[in-house]
């Protein structure tokens, strides 16, 4: 029996139960857990083509991020640790909506249209979140990679950004790491401990809250500490001994509700960050003397990273091009200060981590940072390469070699592979320390607008259309008039709405002067979401 023979045989064990058509996004595929099967088991095939197409190991992670538990969804990682690219998502999307007996002619067509000689070895480096329905999903993945003569290495629980950075590892032969859960350890902890050895603070405090969503994370955040020695004392809270997934807590909840999550009784001078499920997010927050919450966000971790960058480049003597990309989640202070005060060039793309993640390689150094605590840093191959040159280059005082050393134990510390929430954690906490800020010096740099977000229940969120990196819509009509109308009427007032990558719904953003007003125009925009775009279930109800 011929490889794509047993793919259609072996499919038996995970028939496809699914009327409805799925189309894989920017998180993959993501749903309830109990209608995957048949999804992992093609997503097992393909990512053995794939490996096959890019003649080197690629990666299948099985995660909802931060869905609700009874969710479940799987990703297809490319051989840099990247996420597949985005000519290969009509693929994944055909391969599962086929039925059971058209398999075998929809990898035929992919095999062809990409003409990739099936002779070659294929790896798959497959790993997954805590959830109760990862374990049958990852067998139905192994059965598809082994149906087509692939190898599964299974890794079992990992973070999402480790399973990105292992397989980076594999296919760079070590260059970037060591391809084991281990490496990734001591990789980043040795760039942690070389740029916080020593120095007493008068402000910054190397005490963390950490809240870890009861997802992988706090699994992962154990063992990182066990490496990082007494270099940071973290107080671990939602960490998976009780509690529900995502449950009142994580990267997520925070940001959406503004408010601390369970767990955390939350006082002045105590620094607190959050994860999301998967460990690929991370939010911090505090409350002032004043008993005020604050969320410092994507946005004001991608400030600091960048003006920590940017002051480090100047010290070291080298003329790199440094840029930030944000969504349009982007609070408008954020960009505002980025260009006028920084005079870092900001561009705009729509939502989702491979839009971000392509637009950051326009730049020698490319900062990228979701509002809801999603990115890292890209340096190309040319920034490395100076950046090394010029921490090794003799003749240099000791101020710009200081700085040019740094920059070079910094790219060893961020996780360039995809955004990662305790890479981005140790480099904030190092950055905190070098400038000896408490949060509050932090998140002086400038005053987020008040922001509220909204989701709307709706038919079929797909007749929402936009551009313009998805701050206008084009359809229905006569929406987007609606919306700017309403956000002229409110002293710096800003709205949006796109469609959910993940859900039915169609997400509303609003910006305005005070929190009342933001809170106000989002419910009038989601008003208007509602009726022009079919809502079902409940109207948006009027904010109290």
């Amino acid at each position: 029996m011929d490889a794509l023979s047993r793919a259609v045989n072996e499919a038996q064990k995970h028939p496809r139960s699914l009327e409805q058509e799925l189309s894989y996004g920017t998180a993959g595929f993501r749903m309830r857990a109990e209608k995957l099967d048949h999804v992992l088991y093609r997503m097992g095939l393909l990512s053995v083509v794939f490996s096959k197409y890019k003649s080197g190991t690629t990666g299948l992670m099985i995660t909802a991020s931060h869905n609700p538990e009874e969710d479940n969804g799987v990703k297809i990682v490319s051989t840099l640790g990247e996420m597949m690219p985005m000519s290969w998502e009509k693929y994944a999307t055909q391969l599962v909506n086929v039925s059971d007996a058209l398999i075998a002619d929809s990898l035929k067509d992919i095999i062809t249209t990409e003409n990739i000689d099936m002779s070659k070895p294929a790896t798959v480096m497959l790993a997954m979140d805590t959830r109760p329905s990862s374990k049958a999903l990852a067998q139905a993945a192994t059965d598809g990679i082994e149906a087509l003569g692939g190898t599964c290495k299974n890794f079992g629980l990992l973070s999402t950004p480790q399973l990105h950075f292992i397989v980076c590892c594999e296919n760079t032969q070590g260059q970037y790491g060591q391809p084991t859960e281990e490496g990734y350890y001591q990789k980043l902890s040795a760039a942690f401990g070389k740029l916080n050895s020593g120095g007493s603070k008068s402000k910054y405090r190397p005490q963390l809250y950490l809240d870890q969503a009861n997802g992988v994370g706090a699994l992962k955040m154990k063992e990182m500490c066990k490496f990082l020695g007494d270099g940071l004392e973290i107080t671990s809270v939602n960490d998976g001994s009780s509690g529900k997934l995502n449950n009142q807590c994580g990267a997520d909840f925070v940001k959406l509700n503004q408010m601390p999550p369970a767990g955390i009784n939350l006082e002045p001078g105590m620094r607190c960050a959050s994860f999301d499920g998967d460990a690929d997010r991370i939010v911090y927050f505090y409350k002032t003397s004043g008993g005020k919450f604050c969320l410092l966000d994507g946005d004001k971790i991608a400030t600091l990273f960048a003006g920590y960058l940017s002051d480090l480049l100047k010290s070291s003597g080298l003329k790199l091009n440094l840029g930030l990309v944000q969504t349009a989640y982007a609070n408008g202070s954020s960009t505002s200060y980025i260009t006028d005060v920084m005079k870092v060039p900001v561009a705009c793309v729509p939502t989702g981590v491979k839009h971000l993640h392509h637009k950051a390689e326009d730049f020698d150094i490319g900062v990228y940072f979701e509002a809801n605590g999603h990115g890292t840093v890209l340096f190309s191959n040319d920034a490395q390469k100076a950046i090394l040159d010029q921490s090794k280059k003799t003749g240099l005082d000791e101020a710009t070699r200081d700085a040019a050393v740094k920059l070079e134990t910094v790219m060893n510390l961020i996780n360039q592979t995809v955004g990662d929430a305790i890479s981005d954690l140790l480099v904030v906490e190092t950055i905190l320390s070098q400038r000896d800020w408490a949060c509050e010096d932090w998140d002086l740099a400038y005053t987020d607008l008040p922001s509220r977000q909204l989701k709307v229940k709706v038919e079929d969120r797909t007749v929402v259309q936009t551009t313009d990196a998805e701050r206008r819509t084009t359809h229905p009509p006569g929406l987007q008039e609606a919306v700017e109308g309403l956000a002229a009427g409110y002293k710096n007032g800003r709205a949006f709405v796109r469609p959910s990558g993940t859900e039915d719904v169609v997400r509303v953003y609003a910006e305005a002067d005070s929190q009342q007003n933001a809170d106000q125009l989002a419910y009038e925009v989601g008003v208007q979401v509602y009726e022009r775009a079919r809502g079902t279930g409940d109207r948006p109800s009027p904010p109290s």
